[in-house]
């Protein structure tokens, strides 16, 4: 995990690969901690954005699911605008299966917390992680490092045509996403050259 320090200086951007992100994941202290770092890290949502999902929000176009998010981040004086986040078919089913166990109605949040405890339920389990592996650039990590990892995962590592991110993540400028464009991880420096004839 790449750890940078924020301009402002009071924090850090944590980069993380697929390993780390799969212990993250792993570590979460409950199936409800489970989702709330998958629908950062695997659907790109923002922590305001995931107690607004409700069971009726999933929909589908063409055999494939979506995710309709109700209030993006508002950065053009509009309040923010809807969009429909990509659902891969797995977590669709994991999402629906937990809102019938838990018996939540079609209209009522899958995940009835604040922002703010969302925030704190990825910072415990980051904790945790810490605590287990004795590495402290996990106590940097934040709930925006999940949503890092999901535009990285879609622009380098599977090399996402940066426009259909934009769309499904709710970025409304190029500007936006260049950061995680101009980031490229290991994996893709040792394929590059692994593709190059200095191999």
């Amino acid at each position: 995990m790449r750890i940078e320090r924020d301009q402002n200086h009071h924090s850090y951007h944590c980069w993380l690969t697929p390993d780390k992100y799969k212990t993250l994941r792993q570590s979460a202290g409950s199936y409800r901690d489970s989702l709330i770092i998958q629908l950062g890290g695997e659907v790109g949502l923002r922590s305001f954005e995931i107690p607004q999902i409700h069971p009726e929000h999933i929909k589908h176009v063409d055999g494939h699911a979506r995710l309709r998010v109700l209030q993006g981040k508002d950065t053009e004086g509009s309040g923010g605008k809807p969009r429909d986040a990509y659902l891969p078919e797995q977590f669709e089913s994991k999402l629906l299966r937990y809102a019938n166990v838990e018996d939540i109605d079609r209209d009522e949040p899958i995940v009835d917390l604040s922002e703010r405890s969302v925030q704190r339920r990825v910072k415990a389990t980051a904790e945790r992680v810490a605590e287990e592996t004795g590495d402290t650039d996990w106590q940097k990590l934040s709930s925006h490092d999940l949503r890092r990892y999901y535009a990285q995962t879609l622009l380098v590592r599977e090399r996402m045509n940066p426009r259909v991110v934009m769309e499904v993540g709710g970025w409304s400028s190029f500007s936006a996403v260049e950061p995680y464009l101009n980031a490229p991880t290991a994996e893709v420096v040792n394929r590059e050259f692994e593709e190059s004839r200095l191999a």
